[in-house]
């Protein structure tokens, strides 16, 4: 059974999340198998020792998650310097546990705890079970078994420090790069698909770094360290510069996460400029974690004059009722629809559903990844509105995108 608890916890897949709730399941374990009402992990921070995970059920008033005392007030400086051992079958039976007034005050019958030490070989605090009642039974094989479920949340501990200090390293790279703007804005034309017509740009970001690195991993690395919005305002800022230089009838497009539109950040720097000439893109790759503020800042935004566009959609996490709430006033097709929509009568099904579907909703549709004549072709005779790609046009210098194609 105990080994059972033990394999269990070996085959849980581990995370920040995760590794909270496999030390959680540690301290359930071994406070049931030496039937002890309290069981917790702490920290030391300082000169306090902080209680991080806690399996108390029924007992929360007397200890919860982020509780913390005073390391003189407590049992374990006076074990790591030797002075109480480990295993305390009954507190009763050493005068040093019956000084401290947390014995009488818990109270505390008997206590087992070990040490959690980091990877470097310092304390990071104690795997702990008390009872308000002597044990005289608890011995060496308890131990021992304590020592099984110390080191699997030892373990985790290690785990997430190692993963914090990357995030944290990760942290630094992104700030370094909003610091010295270590990336350029190219652009890449967008056509009508009727006459060929130039008819906008979409503002595309690529960073200095060796070796190179493409923008999706830049922005990846950005949102898991807590600054994608921060990175992609810098980007819009700096890509709103060029719209000076666009032709009179052209529009700009900017991309944005949509909790980077629901931040409310994004409006006053799309009002430095005229919004009428912009497009607003909003992947579809990432779920938004407010709907409803995403929502009320794509109104706002709107009601401007910009327009909004879905990005990438077929292949993220909207619905057609998402899209439908948002009311954008373009879908862009992702370029996994587009590929080979020739011949493809699946893809040619799919893409040609959400052309209707735009229509009767008062969008336009853009089709991206376009690399052939023929996917030029046939989404022109389904009804796709717009075409951007490497056929018209890769991203570069904006002076370099022809006026129009030939149709």
């Amino acid at each position: 059974m105990l080994q059972d608890k033990i394999n269990m916890l070996d085959a849980l897949p581990v995370g920040d999340g995760e590794s909270h709730a496999i030390i959680d399941s540690a301290l359930t374990a071994v406070r049931e198998h030496l039937d002890m009402p309290i069981a917790y992990l702490s920290e030391f921070v300082g000169d306090q020792t902080i209680f991080r995970n806690v399996s108390a059920p029924g007992l929360e008033d007397l200890i919860k998650p982020g509780d913390s005392r005073h390391l003189d007030e407590v049992y374990c400086q006076h074990i790591l310097r030797g002075d109480l051992p480990e295993l305390i079958p009954d507190t009763a039976a050493f005068p040093l546990a019956q000084s401290l007034p947390i014995t009488n005050t818990a109270p505390i019958g008997s206590h087992v705890s070990l040490p959690i030490h980091r990877a470097d070989g310092s304390v990071y605090g104690m795997f702990c079970c008390l009872s308000p009642v002597a044990n005289p039974s608890l011995n060496d094989r308890d131990i021992k078994v304590m020592r099984l479920f110390a080191d699997l949340a030892a373990e985790q501990v290690r785990l997430n420090h190692s993963r914090q200090s990357e995030l944290e390293g990760t942290r630094n790279i992104i700030r370094d790069m909003l610091r010295d703007a270590a990336f350029d804005m190219v652009y890449q034309p967008i056509y009508r698909l009727a006459d060929g017509g130039l008819a906008s740009f979409e503002s595309l970001c690529r960073f200095r770094s060796d070796p190179y690195r493409s923008p999706d991993k830049w922005f990846d690395d950005a949102r898991t360290a807590g600054l994608q919005t921060e990175l992609e305002l810098k980007v819009i800022d700096a890509a709103l510069k060029a719209l000076p230089g666009l032709p009179p009838h052209a529009r700009l497009a900017v991309n944005a996460a949509p909790d980077t539109v629901a931040s409310g950040a994004l409006l006053p720097i799309l009002s430095r400029v005229d919004p009428t000439r912009l497009t607003l893109e909003i992947t579809e790759h990432e779920r938004s974690n407010d709907f409803d503020r995403l929502l009320r800042a794509v109104q706002a935004i709107g009601a401007r004059g910009t327009w909004i566009a879905i990005d990438d959609v077929g292949a993220g996490y909207s619905g057609l009722q998402q899209i439908l709430q948002l009311r954008p006033d373009i879908l862009k097709l992702d370029m996994s629809l587009v590929r080979d929509i020739d011949t493809d009568t699946a893809r040619r099904s799919l893409a040609g559903a959400l052309v209707s579907f735009a229509s009767e909703t008062d969008a336009k549709v853009t089709a991206e990844g376009i690399e052939r004549r023929a996917e030029w072709d046939c989404l022109r005779m389904i009804g796709a509105d717009y075409g951007q790609g490497w056929l018209m046009g890769r991203p570069g210098p904006m002076n370099q995108a022809a006026p129009n194609v030939t149709v």
